[in-house]
């Protein structure tokens, strides 16, 4: 497209296009590996080894199904679909809420933990070789808080 296009569009600058390009070229490759892994490795998706992770660290091993499905970046629907497939297997099970008998808790289970622990040291070991690695502290610790940034902008959208 052209800049005369669309009257009113912003368009990106050329050097904005090249940076935003290689952010997606990135991103892709970046998640496409560690997904790899997971799954050669561990036979886990990188959903469900986030899943895994934010239960691991819920007092309990415990979070209701909207929060975790806030905190793992997923839809509702996505996430019972991810949390009913986990389940199938072992790694986690549903609850009713205690306190609120409308709400959903995942719990993650002794089996589930014990697949986290098995697959945690090979995917901290990719993060590293694919991202961490390739940068110099300075660098990640910038990425950290430009991500932060984006992140908590795009939050309650």
């Amino acid at each position: 497209m052209t800049s005369g296009t669309i009257a009113g569009t912003r368009w990106l600058t050329a050097e904005e296009q090249v940076r935003w390009r290689a952010y997606l070229n990135a991103s892709v490759r970046l998640m496409n590996a560690l997904g790899r892994q997971l799954e050669q490795d561990s036979d886990l998706s990188l959903s469900e080894y986030e899943v895994l992770v934010q239960l691991s660290e819920s007092p309990g091993r415990m979070m209701r199904m909207s929060q975790l499905a806030a905190e793992v970046v997923n839809s509702r629907s996505r996430l019972t679909h991810t949390v009913r497939r986990m389940e199938e297997r072992g790694l986690v099970e549903r609850q009713s809420c205690a306190d609120d008998g409308r709400g959903v808790n995942c719990v993650l289970t002794p089996a589930g933990f014990a697949r986290l622990e098995e697959a945690a040291p090979g995917h901290v070991a990719a993060v590293r070789e694919h991202l961490v690695d390739r940068l110099d502290d300075e660098q990640f610790r910038t990425l950290g808080e430009l991500m932060d940034k984006v992140g908590e902008a795009l939050r309650d959208s």
